[in-house]
């Protein structure tokens, strides 16, 4: 194997160090790759330690704006969460790295891509890996039919040498990589711009309360300002187009999503602490804290309660929402079926336009107004309960003698065959 070059997936982190190091140690070389997709970074000392371990080269890539834009607004647009909790933080930023990955490795003339377990989550069980592996080689297989990749973790004498997270400081320490993650500390965390994660280590215990120090997007809602913040966020066809923070005012999708993250952070929005289900079925815990998206996706679903037709709006939350979400956990961006609820996404959102004023205090991120100078589903008039104007009460007899027809027929069954109609 020697020779070969390969294209890594390298976040200067514990696992991809050490995945570097043992590439090189066998003889290939390696184009070092990491997206800078808003994650807090010392890139040049990310450049500088992948060097010193012998990476031929370090590219760093821009990738915050097409993120926002290709798959946060998207994400908002449908409300999309998981298991009614994830916001997709991890996921979400997939598609835009696997993407840019494919082009430099062509360029670098790569006959190999490795994800080198990048963000992976890698405990007592050689299965974990396979949560962000799936994720990135769908998405090659996609782009590319040729494909040809090298897994460490799929490779026996790899998986053999490296037996746990312990086994990787240990090689870290031999090899003199420094790392993040220490034996006292050793969290594997993964950070974008939407989110950051945490797992690995104590938190594998599910019954223990996480480290008070662990969160670094967030501040602790118990100790956040006194004072709440008041703002309004402008949709237009559901996607943010403007901030209004005092008399400041922000537009640009990526300059929006850092105005509102900034304002989750200092006010301890958006952590979430669960154990889910992962592809394979698998239980994991996973801690993470997402402020802008969260506080978005709160002002999103407001506001479509006010300007989206209902059967329009129960259709998208029963079939668009939960398959667009299972798309993007599971892998499947590159898919037809993501390509066909995204246009249904679209669809769906083209008189979603408004404002929604919102209140972030101590952890919480709530509305308190919203309103639409474009929508005529809501009326004043037809809503008051000071008024009998819009529509006759007389229609009610109607309505309500025709809903009663099944309902009839079903408790006089329930009667004859001496069932009760509910339990007593």
């Amino acid at each position: 194997m020697a020779g070969k070059r390969v294209c890594l997936a390298y976040s200067g982190g514990l696992d991809t160090s050490v995945i570097l190091a043992w590439l090189i140690e066998k003889g290939y070389t390696v184009v070092a790759f990491l997206a800078d997709v808003g994650q807090n970074e010392d890139y040049d000392a990310v450049k500088a330690k992948a060097e010193k371990i012998g990476a031929e080269r370090m590219i760093i890539q821009d990738l915050q704006q097409e993120l926002v834009e290709e798959l946060v607004w998207p994400a908002v647009q449908c409300n999309a969460v998981y298991e009614d909790a994830y916001l997709l933080g991890t996921s979400l930023a997939r598609p835009v790295i696997a993407r840019a990955m494919m082009k430099v490795a062509k360029q670098y003339n790569c006959e190999f891509l490795s994800h080198g377990c990048t963000g992976v989550r890698i405990s007592m069980s050689h299965a974990h890996p396979l949560f962000s592996q799936v994720r990135f080689e769908l998405a090659w297989r996609a782009l590319d039919q040729k494909t040809k990749t090298i897994i460490p973790w799929r490779i026996p004498e790899f998986c053999e040498r490296f037996a746990g997270r312990q086994a990787l400081l240990d090689f870290a320490e031999s090899k003199g990589v420094p790392v993040t993650s220490t034996k006292q500390k050793p969290f594997s965390m993964d950070a974008n711009l939407i989110h950051c994660s945490y797992e690995a280590g104590l938190l594998e215990q599910p019954d223990l309360e996480p480290p008070a120090d662990m969160w670094t997007m967030t501040v602790d809602p118990m100790k956040a300002p006194d004072e709440p913040t008041r703002f309004t966020v402008h949709f237009e066809k559901g996607i943010p187009i403007k901030l209004e923070v005092g008399d400041k005012a922000v537009t640009g999708s990526l300059d929006i999503f850092k105005a509102v993250n900034e304002i989750g952070r200092a006010n301890g929005v958006g952590r979430v602490d669960i154990v889910e289900s992962r592809f394979i079925g698998l239980k994991s815990r996973g801690c993470y804290d997402t402020p802008g998206l969260t506080i978005l996706r709160t002002a999103h679903r407001d506001l479509e309660g006010l300007v989206m037709d209902s059967k329009v709006r129960a259709i998208r939350d029963q079939m668009v929402t939960s398959n667009w979400t299972a798309c993007l956990y599971n892998g499947m961006y590159f898919s037809p079926e993501r390509e066909f609820l995204h246009n249904s996404i679209i669809f769906s959102q083209r008189h979603v336009e408004g404002k929604v004023n919102m209140v972030a205090y101590k952890g919480s991120a709530f509305v308190v107004g919203r309103s639409s100078e474009t929508s005529n589903l809501y009326s004043e008039t037809e809503s008051s309960m000071d008024t009998l104007e819009g529509f006759s009460p007389m229609d009610t007899s109607g309505f309500i003698a025709i809903q009663a027809i099944r309902l009839e027929k079903y408790g006089a069954r329930k009667i004859r065959d001496g069932e009760p109609l509910a339990p007593v």
